[in-house]
């Protein structure tokens, strides 16, 4: 019999503190193992098991799991992406038994696997879309494989230095010109297959080319004289390109769109351009491109770079259309008629989901320099919620925000009307009441922000160990007043970040390591330890980036976190408190045995001492993947990093730039590897000196999807438009389509054992999801443990 248990927490809804979950426990009392589920609800599990555990564990299990591992479902649909554990012969088998199967193949990011292993892709005949981002691809074996492939509809390749598109046969351009999705990764100027794509309706650039080879040597788009420049634009409907910093990203990207200066396609829905820096260079073409984006309007997704469009062009191209993403990311040059523009132009905004202002709101300031007599036009964010209720994603960082605490004015209190907010990026200060004496505090924050203490160039002195026990309810009366409606508003966020607002990372892609942090801006030094304790309360927290927050002192808000945000996936914490001091490594400590489904762990904070108590401490982070620490002058044990490394055996990315000198960087990094390396064919080690002069060339070899999502410091919310490549949704849709279903089979199935009273307490949608997220996710280890022990 299925017991029912409900668990009180600090999520207030309805005024019913209610969480649902099925335990360990209620399994084992029930006295039912896994094969007593009903088909319906293992296939559920089984969709979150990873590809080659299905092929190679489960289906061996019994007759059962065999009949269910081998279902159209979970074979059509094979997703490798990310599963670090995969070896070469994993694959190989995979790939032998459903060749004949698999429809959808996502192997985004598998820069382990051999090119024999990539090659046996020519088995699977019915391939319809296929990601081989980051794969080790070369022209000539791209060929062979579109050869084989003539159901072949979606492709995203790799276009690596060598590639010479004259090696494709007539077989594999073929193939490509019934190709309609493409996603291309460009490490050299090229234009890849993009011209034997003659019925592209989406496309998706990534510019990734650096302006110096290592030798030193310039690159330029002369490299690509010879090739066919006939792009065939004409039934486009996406058309994204997202640029790395350089001067040869920018001009091979006006290579692409040259197309568009003469002919913007009928049918185009999406235009978004991504291009790093507040000074982009501007197009010569740009009038012509926005002009016929105007005529043709009904955009669903647009960004540009500030440099092309003014304000008077904004509003034509908005005029016709119903947008659901829209990105004005460091658009300050628009001024107050931003916001206005946008609500003026667009007829209907219930379908945004999606808007990034990150740098440009009007309403937040320029500068930290805060007056009494400068106030806030409230009205036009109010107008802007009004008008978007059903707005999931919203970035509104890179600012300054100085409200009148307790206002229903105030920023906080109008983002809580959001009630579908899932993902928020904020500056620190937006969340702050700032100062009760304004003119007392004023002096007294000054002189301690500015001081050599906080900017860690000056010791503190030492007043023995802290200890650090919370009393929840004084945190809560300690916190913002206006930080307590944004979280009461809303209950069910995902994603939270918040940046001081000049804060800027020590680890910068290209240029050498910044040596001297800025001060904070003194409103956000009012948020600290209370604060933060009170994002226990976001019992959906999937994803929690605090940076630059000087109020941060003891960390004793990071255990509240851990403890009570059991779904959090990844943490990135950077200058937070005392730079020279990490006063809150004690705090953090006790915090991370708590973090059962922590995945990626991003440390940035100057004098960090990775000592063995720390690395003891993140050993019991047993879903740790990756770890990344970013610390000038900063210290680790080796030993203590073998020994958690020998624990952890998840783990495949450990990132480390700190001090030490470079032999025993280098000694620990090949130590890494020799150990662990034959065990985890994913292992990708990287430590070296943050401020070598070097560094610059040692980010180069590190794959694209580790250093993206994890090594550099940026912004995610809203970045992008949703659903804009199918792998996205695949890896996120597939297993969320499956949960209604198994919500309606395990209270259909065994809905008997379930008292009528307790069932009509099922918590609500968003309550649901994370139930079942959790459930399945404990299920589907159960399953892995029976094959273990069969």
């Amino acid at each position: 019999m299925y017991t029912y248990r409900k668990r009180t927490t600090d999520v207030n809804m309805d005024n019913q503190n209610v969480e649902a979950r099925f335990s360990l426990d209620c399994v084992e009392q029930s006295g039912i193992s896994i094969s007593g589920f009903s088909d319906e609800i293992l296939l559920n599990i089984l969709t979150h098991v990873p590809s080659h555990d299905l092929v190679l564990s489960v289906g061996r299990v019994c007759k059962k799991l065999k009949t269910l591992s081998l279902d159209k479902s979970l074979t059509n649909n094979v997703r490798l992406s990310k599963e670090y554990l995969a070896s070469d012969d994993a694959v190989k088998q995979v790939v032998k038994e459903l060749a004949s199967e698999i429809q959808t193949l996502s192997m985004s990011g598998c820069y382990w696997l051999s090119g024999s292993t990539i090659d046996q892709l020519t088995r699977c005949k019915s391939l319809i879309k296929l990601d081989l981002t980051g794969c080790r691809l070369t022209s000539v074996r791209l060929s062979k494989i579109l050869s084989s492939l003539q159901s072949l509809r979606s492709l995203a390749i790799d276009i690596n230095a060598g590639f010479d598109s004259n090696q494709l046969s007539s077989e594999s351009k073929a193939t490509l010109s019934h190709v309609s999705e493409l996603k291309q990764t460009l490490y050299t100027p090229s234009y890849g297959v993009v011209p034997c794509c003659t019925n592209l309706e989406r496309l998706l650039l990534y510019f990734e080319i650096y302006d110096l080879t290592r030798e030193g040597a310039t690159i330029c788009c002369q490299l690509m004289v010879g090739q066919s420049s006939i792009l065939h634009y004409q039934n486009l409907q996406v058309f994204y390109a997202r640029l790395a910093p350089g001067e040869v990203n920018q001009t091979l990207m006006g290579l692409y769109l040259a197309v568009f200066s003469m002919r913007v396609p009928e049918h185009l829905r999406t235009f978004v351009i991504s291009v790093p820096g507040n000074n982009p260079g501007s197009w010569p073409a740009a009038k012509s491109l926005l002009e016929g984006m105007a005529k043709n309007g009904a955009l669903e997704a647009l960004q540009l770079p500030k440099t092309w469009v003014d304000n008077a062009a904004l509003q034509h191209i908005l005029k016709h259309s119903v947008p659901s993403h829209l990105n004005f990311s460091r658009c300050s040059a628009f001024g107050n008629h931003l916001i206005h523009s946008v609500l003026n132009s667009v007829k209907d905004l219930r379908h945004l989901v999606s808007l990034n202002l990150s740098g440009c709101v009007h309403s937040l300031f320029t500068d930290c320099t805060w007056k009494a007599e400068e106030d806030i036009d409230c009205h036009a964010i109010e107008a802007l919620v009004s008008s978007c209720p059903n707005l999931k994603h919203l970035n509104l960082s890179a600012a300054h925000y100085h409200g009148t605490p307790g206002s229903e004015e105030h920023l906080c209190a109008t983002l809580a009307k959001l009630k579908s907010l899932r993902s928020l990026a904020l500056p620190v200060c937006a969340v702050s009441d700032g100062f009760k004496n304004t003119d007392h505090a004023a002096r007294e924050t000054t002189s301690l922000l500015s001081s050599p203490l906080m900017l860690g160039l000056k010791k503190s002195t030492r007043v023995g160990l802290q200890t650090y026990k919370v009393n929840t309810e004084q945190a809560d009366s300690e916190s913002s007043c206006s930080f307590r409606v944004l979280l009461k508003g809303n209950p069910f966020l995902e994603e939270l970040e918040l940046t001081g607002s000049n804060f800027s990372s020590a680890m910068p892609r290209y240029e050498p390591a910044i040596r001297k942090e800025q001060a904070a801006c003194r409103w956000a030094g009012q948020i600290g330890d209370s604060e933060v304790a009170a994002l226990g309360g976001l019992a959906f927290l999937r994803r929690l980036t605090l940076a630059q927050l000087p109020g941060f002192l003891k960390g004793t808000g990071l255990v509240q976190v851990a403890v009570k945000c059991r779904d959090l996936q990844v943490l990135s914490l950077a200058n937070l408190g005392m730079l020279k001091n990490m006063a809150y490594m004690p705090a953090l400590i006790e915090a991370l045995p708590h973090c059962k489904q922590l995945k990626d762990l991003r440390l940035e904070q100057p004098y960090i001492n990775a000592n063995a108590r720390f690395f003891q401490a993140l050993s019991q982070c047993h879903a740790l993947r990756r770890l990344c620490i970013i610390s000038r002058n900063g210290t680790f044990q080796s030993d203590a990093v073998m020994s958690f490394m020998d624990s952890c055996r998840d783990v495949i990315v450990c990132h480390m730039f700190m001090g030490g000198s470079l032999v025993a960087c280098k000694s620990l990094q090949k130590a890494l590897q020799d150990s662990f390396g034959t065990q985890r064919p994913a292992l990708n080690v990287v430590i070296y000196p943050l401020l070598h002069e070097d560094l610059a060339l040692v980010i180069r070899d590190m794959p694209l999807l580790h250093l993206d999502e994890i090594t550099l410091f940026k912004s995610r919310v809203a970045e992008d438009p949703p659903h804009l490549w199918w792998e996205i949704c695949f890896a996120s849709g597939q297993a969320a389509s499956s949960r209604p279903s198994a919500l309606a089979c395990l209270r259909g199935d065994r809905g008997g054992a379930v008292e009528g009273s307790r069932r009509r307490h099922w918590p609500e949608e968003p309550y649901r999801a994370s139930l079942l997220r959790c459930d399945i996710r404990f299920l589907s280890k159960t399953v892995l443990l029976d094959c273990a022990t069969e």
